[in-house]
Order: structure tokens, then C-alpha cells, then sequence
């Protein structure tokens, strides 16, 4: 996996109480790439940040002001480095436009009060260089931190209950300055392990432990053979739902080792980032998308999920009444999308 999902795995399983196995893992990555795509495709633009360096051409070969440079489809949060006719611009001598509300910015304009211009060099052709961070967003959320330090080579990654339970497959994290994306989890023993017996009720939601601080609400556990899901900590007893994710019920003796999906498996050095080492304990951060485009991928990936299963001939009611399922809902989320500031709009030009 080279870029992010809008949504991850977990989420898109969560809303089909699908249980964990390798070809529903497969297939549900598929759905949710194609989703993303979709995205894209609707909203003419990419949403996760990505550091680049691209090239255009001087601005009057764009029938512009020769002042002003249209990024057009790439948008920019941050710049780093611009260069014209292989002149350095100081950060002082041009704008990020819009300023009102970008990012993400569509077009850098020079400063006329400055001394700066866009030069053409020996040719017009690729005169202008910017360096920085590509798309539509970079908000982030502080999560936990890595429990293990890192090399440069390695693809698994120990990390401790917050970010366990906050992250999924398709997940883009940050450490440092470097961007991962997470492809899978595998358990990890926690170091913790069952204070009392446990029988196969489901009403025995209780589950005791020698420190509730190791935990996390919303991290899923995994005693023996049964998956539960941690929704409550009181103290040292976790409160939690049994026979989480397709596992089965069962009874489990005092001193059992608990386990937690705190191994993420991540390629390394996403996004124009480059793979480096970092120290156990270094904060993981989480790129998040807009709201509404999380929303979107998870709806387009269920869509394709369930049209998937019924040869895409979905129908509701049954015979004179039966009729063709339209996935209104689906197409009113599109429209709203679409009509917000997340769908970039073309520019005009008259002649």
C-alpha cells in the first residue's frame, strides 16, 4: 500500500459485522482503494498531504499575470522552497493565495511590493520549482506513542494501547518527520494477564487485570482464542464485549496472557518522506481527512461490498413491488460532498 484510505478496515468491518479473515481483509483493501479513488474522482482533488517538489511553466505560458502562479490540481498547505529561473524567492517576497481561508492554497502570487519576480531562465518550460507539502490537509491528532525504538528498514511497528486503539489498516501516521501508512495489525502480549476466571456468559463482561492503565477504551483484546472489545476501565477491571469480531465465546483461567493488535505493519517512508530511525517513546500522530470524505469512502466501499455480494443486482420488495435498490442515500452524501468547499472547482477563463 504506497498511499492512505479515507477510512480504514476496521471501520468498513465494523459496519458490516464482518469477522476477521484473510480474504475478507483482501477484499474489503480493494473496496476501500476503489473508494478512495472514487473520492478523488468526484472531488477532483487528493486530500492527504504528501511532500514533492514540482515543476511549472513560467506563468505567461499560462495566460496569466505574470505575477501570479495557478497550482491548479496541486494544491499546496505549506511551502518550503521556490525557485524561479533557478533564483531562490525568500518566503517574505511572495503569498499563498487564497489567505482568507486556505490552506489549501491554489496559486502563488509575488509580493509587488518586493523586488522578486517569476523569471523564465534559459526556457520557459519548467522555470518554476516549488518544494513543500502537497493537498488539501494537514490536521492531526496526537495519539500515544511507540513502545519500541525503530530502524530505518523496519516494517513492524510496537505501539502502546492509545494508538492501538485509534488506528486501523489504511491509517497515515507520523513519527517525526517521517509519514507511514498502516497495512495490517498482529498481536503483541501486553504484559498483562487474566486477574480471575472468566466462563463463557455473554452477561460476564467484567475482565480483571493487574493495571487498567495498560488498556485502552476501544482497544480490542484477544484471551486464548476470544476477541473482546474494551469499551469501559474502572480501576484495574476492563468492561468489555464478548466474542468481539467473529471469535467464539469461551471460558478462560485465572493467569491467561492477554494480547492486543499493538504490532502495526507500515510502509515506511510514505509520501515523499524518507525513512529514518526514531527512539522508543516518540509520539504517533494521525492524519485525519475531512469528516464528510471519511464518510464518503465508507459509504462508497460498503456500496461496492454489498453490490459485490448480490452479483450487482441489489432489489428490495418482491414481485410486482420488487424493485431495483438506487442507493439514494449514497447519492445525496455524493451531492453534499460535491457541493461543499471539499470538491475543487475548475477555474474560468474568458476569451
Amino acid at each position: 500500500m504506497t498511499t492512505p484510505t479515507y477510512a480504514t478496515r476496521e471501520e468498513i468491518k465494523a459496519e458490516l459485522d464482518v469477522k476477521e479473515t484473510a480474504r475478507s481483509n483482501a477484499r474489503i483493501d480493494r473496496a476501500l482503494a476503489d473508494a478512495t479513488e472514487a473520492v478523488h474522482g468526484l472531488c477532483k482533488r487528493v486530500f492527504y498531504p504528501e511532500t514533492a517538489t514540482r515543476s511549472f511553466n513560467w506563468p505567461n505560458e499560462q495566460h496569466a499575470s505574470s505575477w501570479r502562479l495557478w497550482l491548479d490540481k496541486n494544491e499546496v498547505i505549506s511551502v518550503t522552497t521556490l525557485t524561479s529561473g533557478g533564483t531562490t524567492i525568500a518566503a517574505s517576497d511572495y503569498f499563498l493565495e487564497p489567505n482568507q481561508y486556505g490552506p489549501p492554497y491554489n496559486s502563488i502570487e509575488i509580493d509587488l511590493a518586493s523586488n522578486a519576480s517569476f523569471e523564465s531562465g534559459d526556457t520557459h518550460q519548467r522555470a518554476i520549482v516549488v518544494t513543500g507539502l502537497f493537498g488539501y490537509t494537514n490536521n492531526e491528532t496526537t495519539l500515544g506513542s511507540a513502545t519500541e525504538a525503530l530502524d530505518a528498514t523496519e516494517t513492524g511497528l510496537d505501539v502502546d494501547a492509545a494508538t492501538s486503539a485509534a488506528v486501523g489498516a489504511g491509517n497515515l501516521l507520523r513519527i517525526d518527520t517521517e509519514r507511514i501508512i498502516v497495512t495490517s495489525r498482529s498481536n503483541l502480549d501486553t504484559g498483562q494477564t487474566l486477574g480471575s476466571s472468566v466462563t463463557n456468559q455473554n452477561n460476564i463482561v467484567t475482565v480483571a487485570v493487574q493495571s487498567g492503565a495498560a488498556f485502552a477504551a476501544g482497544e480490542s483484546i484477544t484471551i486464548d482464542s476470544e476477541r473482546m472489545l474494551v469499551e469501559d476501565i474502572a480501576g484495574n477491571n476492563l468492561t468489555v464485549r464478548r466474542a468481539w469480531d467473529g471469535s467464539t465465546i469461551a471460558a478462560h483461567t485465572a493467569g491467561a496472557t492477554i494480547y492486543a493488535p499493538r504490532t502495526l505493519t507500515v510502509t515506511r517512508g510514505a509520501l515523499g518522506t524518507t525513512a529514518a530511525t526514531h527512539s522508543s517513546g516518540t509520539t504517533v500522530y494521525r492524519w485525519d481527512p475531512p469528516g464528510s470524505v471519511r464518510q464518503l469512502c465508507v459509504a462508497e466501499a460498503v456500496t461496492d461490498l454489498l453490490q459485490g455480494r448480490s452479483g450487482y443486482a441489489r432489489t428490495a420488495g418482491s414481485g410486482e413491488s420488487e424493485r431495483e435498490v438506487s442507493g439514494r442515500g449514497l447519492a445525496d452524501l455524493r451531492k453534499r460532498v460535491y457541493g461543499s468547499e471539499l470538491a475543487r472547482k475548475g477555474r474560468t477563463r474568458s476569451v
